[in-house]
């Protein structure tokens, strides 16, 4: 029988077996309003939301996430605090994004601070898991059509000259992979980890080396997925995030480094 069981004052579980822990793992321990800033922070990092966009009004954003206006307004002071959106007031008055001058790579740094090295590995398992089912599943299921839109779009990756140019073809790719999986909650999740992952992967990858790196390993998911072979497809997938992966932690570890060296200056 599973259950609890008391230690030295100190409470431990038995289970069943080792999944159900997965029941008694720690909540997510960000507050609604955090988990709002984190969502819009996202939106504009990915440039849904472009510079200068209005935000729905405080009454619409409760609505849409589900939560009370004065979370919301918390969030919004802390975008505001933050620099990333300025709210005008009167007749056309409202809160409006301002993308930092360094562009989005400013808000992934930020972000990629606060992750520990065991969060960026894990989080790289996941989107290996994710990317490399959505390209087995896509060397099964997609179409000429689909592939035709994945070659077009590993093109544009191949020839994009700018980091922004480059992540953008590079998410977009991986969206397209998903949906020529032809699994709904699998491109949902593949969006939803391109706004957690994705532009961070692209800190570690803004030489041109890289850069070539990235875009022919993109056309040899393709090519699998044309052949129609899933394990190929698979591989070819989870290595390009395991290589991305290892990259970002390197960043991290030297971008943590420098801003220590600059604090002891």
């Amino acid at each position: 029988m599973g259950g609890l069981v008391h230690r030295e004052g100190q409470m431990t579980l038995s289970f069943y077996g080792r999944a159900a822990a997965a029941v008694f793992s720690p909540l997510e321990s960000m507050s609604r309003s955090e988990l709002v800033v984190r969502r819009l922070t996202d939106a504009i990092a990915l440039g849904l939301l472009p510079d200068g966009e209005q935000l729905p009004g405080e009454l619409d954003l409760a609505s849409i996430f589900g939560v009370s206006t004065v979370t919301v307004r918390e969030a919004l002071s802390v975008l505001r605090s933050e620099g990333l959106i300025k709210t005008r007031r009167g007749r056309r008055g409202g809160s409006f994004v301002r993308t930092p001058e360094d562009g989005i790579n400013e808000l992934a740094r930020r972000r990629l601070i606060g992750f520990s090295l065991g969060e960026l590995r894990d989080l790289g398992d996941v989107y290996s898991a994710i990317s490399g089912t959505s390209a087995a599943l896509a060397a099964r299921r997609s179409t000429p059509e689909d592939i035709d839109r994945l070659e077009r779009v590993s093109n544009l990756l191949d020839r994009a000259e700018t980091p922004d140019a480059r992540r953008r073809a590079d998410a977009h790719f991986h969206i397209e992979m998903a949906s020529a999986a032809q699994s709904p909650r699998l491109y949902r999740e593949e969006v939803r980890l391109q706004a957690e992952f994705g532009t961070l992967m692209w800190l570690a990858f803004g030489d041109d080396s890289s850069h070539a790196q990235m875009a022919r390993s993109c056309q040899q998911i393709v090519a699998a997925i044309a052949h129609g072979d899933p394990a190929a497809a698979r591989a070819a997938a989870e290595q390009r995030v395991a290589d991305s992966t290892a990259r970002l932690i390197d960043y991290q570890l030297n971008l943590i480094d420098y801003q220590l060296s600059e604090v002891h200056r």
